[in-house]
């Protein structure tokens, strides 16, 4: 996978006409999908696709401009760092106010990932160009603004901003309930196998704690190191490291503790009582914060979890 930084001025205009050709294509399937229920907002991702498509061939008058007829194939996907669109009908299926924040979304991100391509070159004529990029973009969604007001009244617009939730939900809640789920699931086995094997609470202690911390360093410095967040808007990469390596280090120690309790079948009980609230939080979270149905979002995890739980008692008993 290539670095952003890497490409230079054709491959990141080739790259820009990829992105605009997919973002009319998600636009055109919103509107068909919801043509009939939602007829105004139907329009609305219309007059977007054509918006789309203007800029579309703008680009492409200035990439043959400059570098001739052939325009390398570079997708989203081949570059690290910039946010992949989820295909139209993952997000259908959640609701027509999740389909209206994906398309701000999808406008934020766009205006991002020209206005890094800007700032990173020092040609004149290059950043020229870049520069009128980033400008196009922040009119387009100026002009989608201008097609919202016009298409939908007031009073059937909602008045609350998601923006501030959005933000939360990338920079906050994501790299936490990753962490949560690794602390959780993953020393599981170490713990209980410790537990099963030795049938004394202290050295499970010292096995989950061990286990805690040291999946919490390394999950955060995979977090930290995983993406800069200029180009996906998911914030500084300190923040997002150490709230994951925390919350992978809470999530291993909230069914460590138990085990200081010095009576070894009272300690197992507690932890396993840790792990099953330790489970439904995890659901919980996914639930409110990521669209996943509560009931699919306790299978998945509770059915992990047992997965590694009895994988740790199975290596455990036979120690």
């Amino acid at each position: 996978m290539r670095k952003f930084t890497t490409l230079n001025d054709q491959e990141i205009l080739a790259l820009a006409i990829s992105n605009e050709e997919e973002d009319a294509r998600i636009y055109a399937d919103f509107a068909y999908a919801i043509r009939e229920k939602y007829p105004d907002t139907a329009m609305i991702f219309t007059d977007m696709v054509h918006e789309e498509n203007e800029h579309r061939r703008d680009l492409i008058d200035l990439y043959v401009g400059r570098f001739g007829q052939h325009i390398p194939l570079i997708r989203r996907q081949d570059i690290a760092g910039v946010m992949v669109r989820r295909p139209a009908w993952q997000v259908q299926g959640l609701g027509i106010e999740a389909v209206r924040d994906y398309a701000r979304q999808m406008e934020m991100d766009a205006a991002r990932f020209y206005r890094q391509a800007a700032l990173r070159t020092t040609d004149a004529a290059t950043r020229k160009l870049l520069g009128d990029l980033a400008v196009a973009e922040d009119r387009h969604e100026q002009t989608a603004g201008e097609i919202a007001l016009n298409r939908l009244p007031a009073s059937k617009r909602e008045d609350e901003d998601e923006d501030a939730r959005r933000r939360f939900v990338l920079q906050v809640i994501q790299p936490g309930l990753v962490g949560l789920m690794d602390g959780s699931v993953s020393t599981l086995a170490p713990v209980f196998a410790a537990a099963f094997a030795s049938h004394r609470p202290w050295e499970a202690f010292l096995v989950g704690i061990a286990a805690s911390v040291g999946a919490g360093i390394s999950m955060g410095f995979a977090e930290a190191l995983s993406d800069d967040g200029k180009l996906s808007g998911r914030g500084a990469p300190l923040l997002r490291g150490l709230i994951c390596g925390l919350m992978t280090t809470a999530g291993g120690i909230g069914h460590t503790v138990p085990f200081l309790i010095d009576r070894f079948p009272l300690a197992m009980s507690v932890a396993m009582v840790v792990v099953v609230v330790e489970l439904l939080l995890i659901s919980w979270v996914r639930w409110r914060y990521q669209d996943t149905p509560f009931g699919s979002a306790v299978v998945q995890i509770v059915f992990g979890g047992a997965l590694v739980f009895a994988a740790g008692i199975l290596i455990g008993s036979a120690g």
